[in-house]
């Protein structure tokens, strides 16, 4: 348990650069109560952002035992399972609260079905990246407007790409604002030991061999021994990082797609 010093610590810290923050004392706190500092220093100017998976389900049980007026904020990308949707419904029945659903620019699917297809994704790595981008990164970008932090689900165990996930950075892709991962250090059994002591619901394709759930074409269940992500994005090899864009950098979403062109081609 961290000491009531360390929290205000946390609470008095300055926002204005990520050096003044003690990393070592997010470190030693559970994530109940960075989520608990998080919610009291922000209120509604912090997001729970979550895609109703099973680390964004501890996230909301844990929140909303803190503050049942939480905001739950979620990317319905129109291409999600069906499950997904049902879930949602679900913990608004559950846990009483309103779900902030942002949806991509009809325009910008418009453009993209238009010119490539309803499901270009297929066909190269950067054609998947724009489909993410706008279907995923740009309605995070105008969810998170007016949010001081967010909360998301990110683990270190969940990929190579997410070893060295804090529990708390300063979020430069969306304005220097906080953002707060209370399950960096946890692990997957540690997350569905949480779910079944807490009767906390979950998306049912886990019980059909899902292991990480985005949008329908673009995951599936995996084999035994496979990686956790191996379902997203299973067509593509395995030297590209497993990763929609929302946690990533445009610099990096950028390098990612270029590095997949052949001889320097475009799409």
């Amino acid at each position: 348990m961290v000491s009531t010093n360390a929290s205000a610590v946390l609470h008095d810290a300055p926002l204005h650069h990520e050096c003044d923050f003690p990393h070592e004392v997010y470190e030693a706190m559970t994530a109940q109560e960075v989520i608990g500092w998080t919610l009291g220093k922000f209120g509604h100017r912090a997001a729970l952002v979550t895609s109703f998976q099973a680390d964004g389900m501890v996230i909301i049980d844990m929140a909303h035992r803190i503050d049942p007026n939480v905001r739950i904020v979620t990317v319905d990308t129109g291409r999600l399972p069906k499950e997904t949707h049902e879930l949602i419904d679900r913990v608004r029945d559950r846990y009483g609260i309103q779900v902030e659903v942002q949806c991509p620019s009809t325009a910008d699917i418009s453009n993209l079905v238009t010119k490539h297809g309803s499901n270009p994704f297929y066909r190269s790595v950067s054609l998947r990246m724009m489909c993410c981008d706008i279907r995923k990164v740009a309605p995070l970008d105008s969810a998170l407007q007016g949010f001081d932090a967010w909360i998301s689900g990110l683990r270190r165990g969940q990929s190579l790409t997410r070893v060295n996930t804090p529990r708390v950075e300063i979020d430069g892709n969306h304005g220097g604002i906080m953002k707060v991962n209370p399950l960096a250090d946890w692990s997957n059994d540690e997350v569905w030991d949480y779910i079944r002591a807490n009767d906390v619901p979950y998306n049912q394709l886990y019980d059909q061999g899902y292991t990480s759930i985005g949008c329908a074409p673009c995951t599936r269940a995996i084999e035994p021994g496979e990686d956790q992500r191996a379902g997203r994005w299973w067509w593509e090899t395995s030297s590209t990082p497993k990763e929609c864009g929302i946690h990533l950098s445009p610099a990096v979403r950028k390098a990612m797609a270029a590095a997949a062109l052949p001889n320097g081609s475009s799409t």
